[in-house]
């Protein structure tokens, strides 16, 4: 029987995988078959998270049952529930739409499910187990009715790529270890060796290596759907008629700071990020969780 204290792990991959050319959430990356999901579950349940919900789309949920209903049985409760670009009440439903409204819309598609504490990830990110300890104590500590939410902190530098731009969330940390802003980067890039960030319009701004950014490891108590559900109805009135607005967790973030109701604490590990966005990155990702295996940090099988 699962402890209902324990905290929930909710899984981001809703995602198409449009840039990597294929569903990078099921993709297999060691000789095993593992995915970098597996990876992130493994070390959540090692750090103590009792129940895991996937975010994805209904055409793949028969894929994700065959993959992981049978490695968490007996381990942990499982959850699937689907995000969907009609996800929507009826009146903000564009046909012109081809995908769904973004991480915050991802992130309410979970409100039913998930009543306890909670961490939410990207499903191709590798988060490292040291940051999921450091969430899971973090998490198990906070009064579930409370609005004392918390992100994992990464350095820009560690995590691009050398193939493309990326999106990652620029954060403004005051003194006392807590988020004051988030702002969303579309498009970070190395450009001759310098990073830089393009605005809409297409011009270019150098940004320091050593910049704090959001990876989507986020801690939250049951009260941000609070927040979230209000902030939603009122970005679909706006957005109704532009099929290519996207509804950001960040956005959510930052109204909660603003609404000076909650606070964030930026949590830091020394754990080692990597991740996929494109199919050339696909390799180095390989070379690094095979030196984890050798090493033992993983098993060789770790199901």
């Amino acid at each position: 029987m699962v402890e209902i204290n324990k905290p929930t792990l909710v899984i981001l991959a809703a995602g198409m995988g449009s840039r990597y050319g294929g569903l990078k959430q099921i993709d297999g990356f060691t000789p095993e078959g593992d995915t970098i999901m597996d990876f992130s579950i493994y070390d959540a349940l090692q750090a103590g998270f009792g129940k895991f919900v996937f975010i994805i789309r209904k055409s793949f949920e028969e894929d994700f049952k065959k993959i992981f209903n049978e490695k968490l049985k007996g381990k942990a409760e499982v959850e699937y529930v689907f995000q969907e670009f009609d996800s929507v009440p009826k009146k903000y439903i564009d046909p012109n739409r081809t995908k769904p409204w973004g991480t915050g819309h991802a992130l309410l598609m979970a409100k039913d499910v998930v009543n306890e504490n909670f961490a939410i990830i990207n499903a191709d990110d590798f988060y490292g187990r040291e940051a999921f300890m450091v969430m899971a104590k973090s998490l198990s500590e906070k009064n579930k009715d409370s609005y004392d939410f918390n992100m994992m902190a990464y350095l820009l530098k560690n995590t691009v790529s050398d193939h493309g731009h990326v999106a990652r969330g620029e954060c403004e940390v005051d003194g006392n270890g807590f988020l004051v802003d988030i702002t969303e980067r579309t498009h970070i890039e190395k450009v001759d060796g310098q990073l830089m960030w393009m605005d809409p319009n297409g011009k270019y701004f150098p940004i320091d290596g050593d910049t704090i950014v959001s990876m989507n490891f986020w801690g939250f108590t049951p009260k941000c759907f609070e927040f979230g559900g209000e902030l939603f109805d009122a970005f679909l009135e706006v957005n109704k008629n532009n099929p290519k607005a996207e509804f950001f967790i960040p956005y959510v973030i930052n109204e909660i700071l603003r609404s000076d109701k909650a606070s964030v604490e930026v949590l830091k590990s020394d754990a080692k990020w990597f991740g996929v966005t494109y199919l050339e990155d696909k390799e180095i990702v390989q070379a690094a969780i095979m030196k984890l295996k050798e090493s033992g940090v993983y098993p060789k099988k770790i199901w």
